[in-house]
């Protein structure tokens, strides 16, 4: 099993930036703080993430090295005409199932600008074409439709919902499961 972790850490390693038509997926760099700031200070924001964001640029710096860096997989998202980071995706490999989750945040300011279905992609196709997984699966909240829509996007199929399947922050949410296996993918 070691072998096949490895494998797949030095696959994400290898793959820390990645680039779209208008995006850059790359490493958060301390100089990201103020940014990561900006987003996760942002209580509409982060409603629906289980992390609660952050509330000053040494808490941002301090997500940076202790948790984007140490973990691979984890991008910042770069908006490539001002370099700007505007929000961060990571995916959760689950080498035993040949499968992995993702999540994401994006800076409310750049909503419904189509950049996080244009992150997402370039993740999926990583996921299925470099990590050769078997299937990526997410979810979204109720409430949180946006995200679901993204996900929609990008192919992924809706899989059923879960009335009260998580306490987030003190509430039960019903979770609306996606998922895309390869094989979906190839079409």
């Amino acid at each position: 099993m070691s072998i096949v972790i490895e494998s797949y850490k030095e696959i994400l390693y290898d793959n820390e930036k990645m680039e779209t038509e208008r995006l850059i997926l790359r490493k958060s760099a301390k100089s990201d703080a103020p940014d990561i700031l900006e987003y996760a200070k942002d209580v509409e924001t982060v409603e629906f993430l289980e992390w609660s964001g952050v509330k000053t640029v040494d808490e941002a710096l301090n997500a940076i090295i202790n948790f984007h860096w140490s973990n691979p997989g984890i991008w910042a998202i770069e908006l490539k005409e001002n370099q700007k980071c505007i929000g961060a995706i990571d995916i959760r490999v689950e080498p035993e199932h040949n499968k992995a989750g993702f999540g994401y945040v994006l800076n409310r300011n750049y909503w419904n600008k189509g950049y996080m279905t244009e992150a997402l992609s370039v993740v999926l196709k990583l996921c299925f074409e470099k990590l050769d997984l078997n299937k990526v699966e997410a979810l979204h909240y109720v409430g949180n439709e946006r995200s679901g829509k993204v996900m929609q996007k990008c192919g992924m199929k809706l899989e059923g919902v879960s009335e009260q399947s998580l306490k987030i922050k003190g509430v039960y949410r019903d979770v609306v499961r996606y998922g895309m296996t390869k094989k979906q993918w190839s079409f």
